[in-house]
């Protein structure tokens, strides 16, 4: 698997708020990354996020760690999430704004993820609360991967994402397939899965292996199976499980072992990104302030050391 981390500091929540504290300090984001990373030249993700709304197609800059690409050296490169957020559904400027993306990072950037969870409704924060969003998925799927080609970044795959799907919800990705036909299903390169098992919705520690192995083969089996794409590599593009009251940083290294283990044990598995390097504030008890590998002065917890060894052994 290629690994890869989120190395910024804030946090949406599940209101449409973001969990905010300290500013980033590059520096250390720099030196983590390295930790993390192991030898120069392995491959590795940094996950950005960058977003289109309405009037501001001309901002290109990662809204999330600020000035991403500073961090994509050693061999580390950009995985670039550009998110869709266009409340007049302008679809259009959106693939304008995603060509201009690929113009400005695509020689520092391995995958870029067209929309953030379209599947989610309810949350402004996250794409699928805007209208068009299928049709940016799809158009901007394409975009990208033509885009890419006609400037020469060969290496730049593309893709989307989204959440667990259960009952009506599992047909998202078919009715994607259908909409966007083999125009959209080849410029395909990857399928995105955020997940995060025993934070929203409490597992018993003895049933969380089964749970984690079980939805891995129920996205590939009745999610990508029935829309044709059961052989496409899925990435994990988000997983993370924070610390805080009663969620000690133990659990935490454990749960992040017991994934990155089963995720390489399963099959089509590409790429694992945790979510994220550092907590968005350590002071404060809420489930989206403390998501971080490292306190938010950049102290590791045992999670981070955890991770180390398994970019060693599985990356």
């Amino acid at each position: 698997m290629i690994f890869g981390i989120y190395p910024g500091g804030a946090t949406g929540d599940d209101t449409g708020g973001l969990a905010t504290g300290a500013p980033d300090d590059p520096a250390r984001v720099s030196e983590a990354l390295d930790r993390l990373q192991g030898r120069a030249g392995r491959p590795f993700l940094v996950r950005a996020y960058t977003h289109y709304e309405d009037g501001n197609g001309g901002r290109l800059a990662t809204a999330t760690p600020a000035d991403a690409e500073r961090y994509a050296v050693r061999g580390r490169r950009l995985d670039l999430v550009a998110q869709y957020r266009s409340a007049s559904g302008d679809v259009a400027g959106y693939r304008a704004w995603l060509r201009a993306l690929v113009e400005r990072y695509g020689a520092v950037t391995d995958t870029l993820q067209v929309t953030e969870e379209p599947n989610v409704v309810g949350n402004p924060t996250l794409d699928g609360d805007y209208p068009g969003v299928r049709e940016a998925i799809v158009t901007g799927v394409r975009t990208v991967k033509e885009h890419a080609r006609a400037l020469g970044h060969t290496h730049l795959r593309t893709g989307f994402n989204t959440t667990p799907l259960f009952g009506p919800a599992t047909g998202f990705v078919a009715d994607l397939v259908r909409e966007g036909g083999e125009d959209f299903t080849t410029a395909l390169d990857y399928i995105g899965l955020d997940f995060f098992p025993d934070v929203f919705r409490p597992v018993p520690a003895a049933a969380f292996d089964a749970a984690v192995s079980g939805l891995l083969r129920h996205h590939r089996e009745a999610v990508l199976g029935p829309a044709g794409l059961a052989d496409l590599p899925l990435h994990l593009t988000e997983h993370g499980w924070p610390t805080g009251p009663g969620r000690g940083p133990e659990r935490q290294a454990e749960i992040v072992g017991t994934v990155v283990r089963l995720a390489a044990a399963a099959p089509g598995i590409a790429a694992y990104t945790h979510f994220a390097l550092r907590d968005a504030d350590s002071a404060r008890p809420g489930l989206f302030h403390r998501f971080g590998l490292m306190t938010d002065t950049y102290a590791p917890k045992p999670a981070f050391d955890v991770l180390r060894g398994l970019v060693e052994r599985h990356g």
